[in-house]
This record gives C-alpha cells, structure tokens and sequence, in this order.
C-alpha cells in the first residue's frame, strides 16, 4: 500500500481501531469495531463513513448544461440549483464509463461526484469531449467527505448544525451549511439504502468535523463504519458498484439502472444510439437477486448456471446478508439461458439457490 493514496482522515483512523485496507489506490478503513455490527448500526440508528475518496469535479460555462446533457444519460433539465441527480456516462457500444451524481448549484454551475477509482479516468473523458465555453476541473484535493447514513442520521446531525435539516429533502442539498461552526455543502443521497447525509467539507476540517458527529451521536450508539459494512450495506439495497454491476462491458439497461437513462430527452449523448437499439430489441442479460438454498456464500465472479447444467452468468456481488441473515448474491445472467433454477459454482461445488426479488432491504 506505499503507492496508495490517503484520505485526510488517515492518521485518526488509527486512534478509532481501523483495519486499513487498500481500495480503489487508496488507504481506507475496511471495518473499525467488525463489518456486522457496523451494517447494524446503520440499519438501526446511524453509522458514520470516511468517503474522502471519492472525487470531485467542478463543470462550468455558458455551454456547461447543453454539453453535459450530450455526455450523460439522465435528463438535466428536471434539475435546478440545489437539487442532485444520479446519472451514468457511457461509450459509444452504451456501456458504463461511470455512474455519478451531479448537484446543480447554478443554471451553468454543476458539482460532479465521481468514483474513486474512475476519477482521473472520468476527468479525462469529460475533458477529452468537452465543447464550447465549459471548464472541467478536477477539484477533490479540496474537499473531504463524510457520510452519516440510518434513521438517526437527521437527528444527531441537527444537534450541531445551524441548517434545519428536515428542509433537505431526498437528492436535495444546501450548498453552504454551517456544521458545527464549519461551512460544509450538506446533501440527502446515500449509498446505504438508509436515510441519511453527505457532508463535504474542506480538507483542513474533516478531523474536527468527524469528532463532533460521533459525540453528537453518542446517545444514540453511532461508531466509525469502513468500506466493508458499506459495501453490505448497498448491495442489501441493490446499489451498483462500479467494476461489479456495470463497467464498460455492461449496459445501464441490463443493471437495471433504464431509470437513470433518458432516450426521450432533446439532446444526443454518447450512447444513445446503442441503447436505443437495444431497448427495441430487448436486452440479452439482466441482474437479479439468488438467496442460496444450499449452505455457500456467492462471491464475485462465481458462475451461475441454469437447470441444464449451462453457465449463464456470474454473480456481481455476493454476501452474507447481515439483516437477512442469509446468504444472497446479484448476478448478470443470459436471459434467453434461463430455465427458472438457479445454481451457483463455490469452490469446486455446485449449489442451488433461488431468485428473489431485488432489492433485497428496503427500509421501512
């Protein structure tokens, strides 16, 4: 992990117990007190995460709305300063560059959220097509990121913020709330399929930030929470991860994501043609949801066959569901293979499971 990249809350991290692990080019905390009792704790009250990895871009211009509309999937015009949208670059063949989110903060002023490991590669793709008066500009050294997500999240965030947070409603966000004295654009996304906030902050605040969240929390019960409770935590809720359920061999429309893909919308953008084509003739793959019969755990990459003994796909992700308590995995499988039994290979053996309905969790 020398070469690897570290968020500004590396070094209090290991004051919090982390076990560190390499992630995208970055240092990040795999779990801080157990992957289980994390996932739980945002299920039941509220978890705080350390997402300083992720990148930002900052796009602007008298062009930034026509040009961005060529670039992505989803329609832009539905979007007005303080609101956020997720969306998805493609190639040409209408597979996956990345999935992002955009936040509007003005009519040609647009904030990108990208992946941590497809940020350079993003950056460049936008400014690679960019046309017109539009500036791209990477700007993630300048912001740090924390992520408090459960049914807590609002409450324990009110305590020490000026803003009234309830005002800020799903895919909303205030572009300078005052956090414990700290102006921080505050936002209502998630990753987790849980309520809760994204506060990006500058980098010289996060360590100050990150204490007064968790002894704000502390009668609720909320801890530090690492990659991999988040990682269970959107995969209950059927949220994609780039490199699993869509890359650049994947269509949106085969991971399911034809929500975030506007074919009707005025401009062209890259990929359009291809999606088009293939929503007319119907996609050869689809991802679904197997909870095993058979004692396993699918992981990723594991083959998935059908009745006949025929692969068809592989699991995307698979884990050990912590609120269902069972064994569950998505997968990308051939549609017109499939025969209504489902079996998957782990290690060496072939075991059967059944299709459920995605997501797996939806919060109450």
């Amino acid at each position: 992990m020398s070469h690897a990249k570290r968020t500004p809350l590396y070094s209090i991290h290991h004051e919090y117990g982390a076990k560190i692990v390499e992630f995208g080019g970055w240092e990040m905390p795999v779990y801080f007190s157990g992957i289980k009792k994390e996932h739980h704790m945002v299920r039941k009250a509220a978890g705080l995460f350390d997402v300083s990895h992720m990148g930002e871009a900052r796009v602007t211009g008298n062009h930034a709305f026509s040009w961005l509309q060529t670039m992505v999937t989803n329609d832009l015009a539905t979007l007005e300063p303080g609101k956020a949208m997720y969306t998805l670059l493609c190639n040409e063949r209408g597979g996956v560059v990345d999935d992002m989110l955009i936040y509007q903060l003005a009519a040609s002023d647009y904030f990108l959220v990208l992946n941590a490991a497809n940020t350079s590669k993003d950056i460049n793709w936008l400014q690679s097509h960019a046309k017109g008066e539009v500036s791209v500009k990477n700007i993630s050294d300048e912001y740090a990121l924390l992520a408090l997500q459960g049914p807590e999240a609002e409450t324990v965030l009110q305590r020490i913020s000026d803003e009234d947070l309830s005002s800020i409603a799903p895919f909303r966000f205030q572009p300078h709330s005052c956090v414990n004295d700290v102006s921080c654009l505050v936002s209502r996304t998630g990753y987790t399929g849980e309520d809760g906030f994204e506060i990006y902050c500058p980098v010289t605040k996060a360590e100050e930030l990150w204490k007064a969240v968790l002894e704000a929390g502390e009668p609720e019960g909320v801890i530090p929470c690492g990659l991999g409770a988040r990682d269970t935590l959107r995969m209950e809720a059927r949220l994609p991860l780039y490199g699993q359920e869509i890359d650049e061999t994947i269509s949106p429309l085969e991971a399911g994501l034809g929500f975030a893909v506007k074919l009707q919308k005025d401009s062209p953008f890259i990929g359009k043609e291809a999606l088009e084509e293939e929503k007319a003739g119907g996609p050869a793959r689809r991802l679904i949801g197997l909870k095993m019969i058979d004692k396993g755990i699918p992981r990723s990459g594991c083959t998935v066959l059908n009745e006949n003994g025929e692969s068809i796909g592989e699991i995307t992700t698979g884990t050990h569901s912590p609120t269902l308590a069972a064994n569950v995995g998505m997968a990308l499988v051939e549609i017109r293979k499939e025969t209504g039994m489902y079996y998957v290979q782990i290690r060496r053996k072939t075991l059967e499971a059944a299709p459920v309905s995605l997501p797996f969790y939806k919060k109450s």
